[in-house]
């Protein structure tokens, strides 16, 4: 290997490392978002309120929006990351208010 192919191998595998622990940090991230996300659905279950609420995931998707564009994270990525993770988050409420 020449000099440079090293190098860049040494490079490619710190950028590998930090990826691996930010996947990490947002798996582990995730994770605590949907305890809070059940304890609300619980909450909500318990006293009769609405698995959704349209007003609260509007503000959130504007707020995320606006700190993609600080993050320099495309805002439309986001915005469909966080449509995601609500709709997981609604279809968990939509469970607890089963059970009740």
């Amino acid at each position: 290997m020449t000099d440079a192919v090293t190098r860049a191998a040494e490079v490619l595998k710190s950028h590998r490392e930090s990826i691996d622990r930010l996947d990490a940090i947002l798996v582990y991230t995730l994770g605590e978002r949907f305890k809070h996300t059940q304890a609300v659905g619980k909450l909500k279950a318990e006293h009769d309120l609405p698995p959704s609420d349209p007003a609260r995931e509007a503000a959130q998707i504007a707020r995320l929006e606006d700190l993609a564009n600080r993050a320099d994270l495309d805002p439309k990525f986001a915005k469909k990351f966080l449509n995601f993770i609500i709709a997981e988050v609604i279809q968990h409420h939509h469970e607890h208010q089963d059970k009740s």
